[in-house]
C-alpha cells in the first residue's frame, strides 16, 4: 500500500487534464474575420423569448432591430466587452448585416457555446426564415 499515494495522486492529475479537455472544448473558438457560429432567434422585447432586460445596457429592445446576444465566452473574449459594438454576421448565401451586440446568451444557463442568438430584424435582411429557428452563419467584429 505504499504506493497507492502516488498511483491516486496520478490519477487525480489525469482526472483533471481530462476535466481541462472538456472545459476547453467547449468555449468558444477565437474570434477572426469568419468565425463559425449558429444563429438563432431572440426576442428582445419585454416579455420575448430573450427573457430580461439586456445585459449590456439594461433595456429591452424592439426585434425590428439588428441586434444580437453573444455567447459568454465571446461577449468577454480574452477581458474584451463587445457590449455595445458592431459584428458582420455573413449566411452561407452570402449576404452579411452588420449588428449590434446588446446582450449576452449565457453559455452556463443552456444557451451553449458558438451561438449568435439575433433578433428577428438580422434574419430578415439576411434573406432568412425565422421558423428555421438555427443556421450556420460566421460572424466578425465589424
Amino acid at each position: 500500500m505504499a504506493n497507492a499515494k502516488p498511483l491516486a495522486a496520478l490519477l487525480l492529475a489525469v482526472a483533471v487534464l481530462a476535466l481541462l479537455q472538456l472545459v476547453r472544448a467547449r468555449h468558444s473558438p477565437a474570434v477572426s474575420a469568419h468565425t463559425p457560429a449558429v444563429m438563432t432567434v431572440n426576442g428582445f422585447e419585454r416579455g420575448g423569448s430573450g427573457g430580461g432586460a439586456s445585459e449590456c445596457d439594461g433595456h429591452f429592445h424592439s426585434n425590428g432591430e439588428r441586434i444580437v446576444a453573444l455567447s459568454s465566452g465571446w461577449l468577454r473574449l480574452d477581458g474584451t466587452r463587445r457590449c455595445n459594438r458592431m459584428i458582420r454576421i455573413t449566411s452561407r448565401g452570402g449576404r452579411s448585416v452588420v449588428a449590434k451586440v446588446v446582450d449576452e446568451c449565457d453559455s452556463s444557463r443552456g444557451c451553449g457555446e458558438n451561438i449568435v442568438d439575433s433578433s428577428a430584424a438580422v434574419w430578415k435582411a439576411l434573406g432568412l426564415d425565422t421558423d428555421v429557428g438555427r443556421v450556420p452563419v460566421t460572424w466578425s467584429d465589424a
